[in-house]
């Protein structure tokens, strides 16, 4: 039997670089569809023999899109590696900061980056399937969202003296403290974000309820789902253990971060940059698990602000309390996190000790080694950085957002493939949905390629024919 293949090069409406190839049988059917991460960055490698503390303004380099996540966890590994652990009013403000950022990122995928898909239409003309045919057909919601992600960017500007790479978090707290008239600034601008994003969420709601059928077809899998909680198994975004729940939502493993060495572990494949990470206990592919937005509500028994909580609620009920596993949610989870943020930091600046002046702690009790974990936008972060005693950093690991979503993305892209790409006469629409299974994800893959030791590689040199004529493979 022969194979044709089909490549998506590059997939659009993301953050780095990734294509899909798929493989479709004479019949016209799909025989396979993968997605290569063909982005390396190498992070890890480069920054051993930095100083500690120079981390939280180097990670951030990583990735434009999500410079706040990085800059904070490399501040909280840079924390516990020098023992200096901040005044609460250090990790009000940069929880705040966090939430800016969790607003901003989680505006811009729903409304610019998947937004175009929903609201125009996956069969859509792709000129202007984007976010200038938004502004046509509709520009008071297109001026709504904008502004919805400026008020994220503006939290993060007012803290940290810049929208993108922001210096602000050092080890042991921050460097500026709040002054009332930017607080007061903050406050006055949670109105209209909340209602931007009551609007986004009743948009999700009334396309759900009209395109139920792709929904239930679109992606739909069991996995494991991971993330952190408060201590009542409530939403938790900065701060918290780690809790991974079942393919039928109980309970696995609840751990202090610090520890995610005993509970995952990495596979690697030879066609994608990216590893594959999965839960030690139960192996790979068994072990593998979710991780941002549906994971984070899939793990959650409640969220600790009014109007995101009747949300949860909400989505608890799609599959009876069951884990929702439907990938097209994730557009509905992602609103109801940026709801809570929102929520949050209402409840942030109202809390009387953020105009402290007391941010620093500068009393160490230096380890040697830190762990720093936060939920970025797409899912839990983690930084682990083990020093020297001068501070030289002599070992690196980051295991990123979209990586713990690796398997989860393959899986997507394969799925949607077999249901929607039918042959001979290959719509564009069909492949658009493919990137879309994708794209829920809001991968960043700038964040996630990264190397420790040898990668495997697969080399084919071809004749200028098209003829393959040899291949070359490390593993």
């Amino acid at each position: 039997m022969s194979t044709q293949k089909i490549t998506i090069e590059p997939v659009t409406r993301i953050e780095g670089h990734a294509k899909v190839t798929i493989h479709m049988k004479d019949d016209g059917s799909v025989d396979h569809a993968y997605m290569h991460v063909n982005e390396f960055r190498g992070f890890e490698k480069f920054c051993e023999g930095r100083l500690y503390f120079e981390m939280p303004q180097i990670t951030p380099r990583i990735c434009g899109i999500c410079p706040v996540s990085h800059h904070l966890a490399a501040a909280k590994a840079s924390d516990a590696l020098t023992g200096q652990m901040p005044p609460r009013p250090a990790n009000l403000l940069r929880e705040l900061m966090h939430m800016g950022q969790i607003i901003q990122s989680h505006g811009m995928h729903f409304f610019e980056l998947a937004g175009p898909d929903l609201l125009l239409g996956f069969d859509s003309d792709p000129a202007t399937r984007n976010v200038v045919g938004l502004v046509g057909a509709n520009p008071g919601l297109t001026v709504k969202a904008v502004m919805l992600r400026k008020f994220g960017q503006e939290i993060i500007k007012t803290l940290g003296g810049r929208r993108i790479h922001p210096v602000f978090a050092v080890p042991g707290g921050v460097n500026k403290s709040l002054k009332i008239e930017e607080r007061d600034s903050i406050l006055n601008g949670v109105d209209d974000a909340i209602d931007a994003l009551k609007i986004g969420l009743q948009i999700m709601k009334d396309w759900a309820a009209a395109n139920m059928e792709d929904i239930n077809k679109f992606a739909v899998f069991p996995t494991g789902y991971f993330g952190l909680v408060t201590p009542e198994n409530g939403l938790e975004l900065y701060d918290g253990d780690i809790r991974l729940i079942s393919r039928a939502g109980v309970e696995m493993e609840r751990f202090d971060g610090a520890d995610y060495l005993e509970y995952i572990q990495e596979h690697v494949e030879p066609w994608s940059y990216l590893k594959f990470p999965f839960y030690k206990k139960m192996g790979y592919p068994d072990g593998v698990y979710r991780v941002g937005p549906l994971g984070r509500l899939n793990i959650a028994d409640k969220i600790d602000t009014p109007m995101a909580n009747e949300e949860l609620k909400l989505f608890k009920a799609l599959n009876g309390g069951k884990p929702v596993e439907n990938t097209l949610y994730y557009h509905y989870a992602r609103l109801i996190e940026a709801l809570f943020a929102a929520e949050r930091v209402r409840v942030l600046c109202e809390d009387k000790d953020i105009m402290s002046t007391d941010i620093q702690n500068t009393r160490q009790n230096y380890t040697g080694h830190g762990v720093g974990i936060i939920e970025a936008p797409r899912g839990t972060l983690i930084h682990d950085y083990t020093a020297d005693e001068d501070g030289k950093l002599l070992k690196v690991n980051l295991i990123v957002s979209t990586g713990h979503n690796n398997w989860a993305m393959s899986n997507a892209v394969d799925s949607v493939a077999k249901t929607y790409v039918k042959g001979p006469d290959v719509q564009e629409g069909m492949l658009n949905r493919v990137e879309a299974a994708i794209r829920a994800y809001d991968p960043c893959l700038s964040c996630s390629t990264h190397a420790v030791g040898q990668m495997p590689i697969q080399l084919d040199i071809i004749g200028p024919d098209g003829v393959l004529l040899k291949t070359l493979q490390r593993d």
